[in-house]
Formats: structure tokens, sequence, C-alpha cells
């Protein structure tokens, strides 16, 4: 494997369709696809200014490295991306990629990321701002996450959340196949036109969450106070722990809690309109 260390790069393709080269403490300056049509690269202490750098590129690390925001749309069209230990200033970032692990990587200002991503782990990651977060992405998993930003989530398939905490109003609309364990998720309208949405050992905040949803299922969850005028016209299985504040027109299925502040059935509930409300 080549080594470049400690030079200054800038300008259009300086590294275009290198193949098995190690960056140490490289800088990539203002300008255009570094490292477009690369493969088996890593890139260690390394800071990326120009617009660009990693698009249709496969098997590559990056560790200890910065994307300024100049560095915007940096990771696009690429498979197989390590990336650890890193700060990413730099918004749309990771753009139909697939096989991508971020470990111990903040980005705080990742406004339309990650969208149509396939095959996605993070691990310890931070994101702010992250506005329309993982829009039409699949194969997820996801462990230690904190989230601000919201519509994340949004037609996303097969994912699985543990332990995070989600600041983010709108999420998971129109998902399929989403199980969120031991999580925080705090945000209005919370799962709206959902299929198979399960929630485990979760604490929920935000009004109206868990809508219009089918096949929802809730495994000892807590809602707060604010998550009023829940499961409207939702297909749902609920184990809940504590009080209700209120339900609005449950479709079908079973809620179980230990009280409720009220139960709206009105006229415009829709068929089958059979949905039992239990006290535990």
């Amino acid at each position: 494997m080549e080594l470049i260390k400690n030079k200054e790069f800038g300008g259009e393709r300086p590294l275009y369709c290198r193949r098995s080269l190690r960056l140490e403490g490289v800088t990539i300056h203002a300008g255009e696809s570094a490292l477009k049509e690369t493969a088996d690269i890593e890139a260690d202490g390394c800071r990326f200014e120009g617009k660009y750098p990693f698009w249709c590129c496969e098997r590559f690390t990056v560790r200890n490295c910065l994307f300024t925001e100049g560095a915007r749309a940096a990771l696009w069209y690429s498979k197989g991306l390590l990336m650890e230990d890193t700060l990413v200033e730099a918004p749309k970032m990771f753009r139909e990629m697939e096989d991508l692990t971020l470990r111990r990587v903040r980005i705080p200002n990742a406004a339309e990321t990650l969208w149509s991503c396939r095959g996605v782990t993070l691990e310890d990651v931070e994101i702010e701002k992250g506005d329309y977060l993982f829009m039409h992405s699949s194969d997820l998993k996801v462990n230690s996450l904190k989230l601000q930003g919201n519509y994340s989530f949004q037609y996303a398939k097969n994912v699985e959340i543990r332990n995070s905490v989600l600041n983010t109003k709108d999420a998971f609309w129109e998902t399929e196949n989403v199980t969120v364990f031991d999580s925080v998720i705090n945000g209005e309208y919370l799962g709206w036109y959902s299929k198979g949405l399960r929630l485990v050992n979760c604490r929920i905040g935000g009004t109206q969450p868990l809508c219009y949803a089918t096949g929802l299922v809730l495994e000892n969850c807590v809602l707060d106070a604010d998550a009023d005028l829940a499961f409207e016209y939702s297909d749902v299985q609920a184990d809940i722990r504590g009080a209700v504040t209120s339900v609005k027109n449950p479709r079908s299925g079973v809620v179980t809690a230990d009280s409720y502040g009220s139960v709206i059935l009105d006229d415009n509930i829709k068929a089958p309109a059979d949905c039992k409300i239990l006290t535990r």
C-alpha cells in the first residue's frame, strides 16, 4: 500500500482513480472529487475541505478525520466504508451508499444525511440538525445514537435501534419493519402510517403519537403526559406502564395501561372499531 503523509492537495481530482493508498495527516483543500473512483483507501488524521472527496469509492476506512463544512456531499455512491472517531461538519453526507459503519462519529450539521443507503451500522454516534435523516434507507442497525433533528427515518425499512435518545418530530413516517429497544423518543406525530413498528421498553413523548399505523406493537412502554390523542385509526397491541393522557379512536387491537385521562370514541372511528381499552 502506497503511503502519502503530511501532504496537501487541492483543485480538481488530485488523487482520482487511485488504488491501495494510505493517507496520513493529509489535507484536501478547496476543489472537487479529490478521491473519486478510488478503492482500498485508508485515511487517518486527515482534513477534508473540498467538495465530493469520496464519490464512487469502494472499500475505504476513515479514522480521526475532519470534514469541514466545505466538504459537503463528501460520500456518495460508494460502498464498504468504515468511519471511526471522526467529526463531520459538512451537510448532505452519505447518499446512495452500501455497507457503511460509523463508530464514535459526530455530525453537528446533518441536514439531508444518510439518504437511500443500504446496510448501515451506527454505534455511539451523535447527530444534530438531522432533518430528514435516513430518508429511504434500509437494513439499519443503530446503537447508542443521540439524535436531534426532525422527520427522521421517513420511508425507512428493516431498522433496529437500541439504547438511543431520539429528539425528532415526525419520526418513522411510512416506515416498514422497525423495532426500537430501550430508548427515549421525543417528538410530535410519531410513527404515522407506519407498518410493523415495534417499541420495546421505550419512553415516548409528544402529541398525537402512533396514529394511522398498521401492525403497531408497544411492549412495556411509558407515554409522557404530552403524548395525548394516541393511536388514532391504528391497529395496535400496546402494553403501557403508568397513565395514558388520552386515546382517540383506535381502529383495532388491545391497549392496556394503568389508567387513562380520557378515551375518545366518537362517530369518526373507523371499522372494525373493536379495539379493547383495558386497565391493568
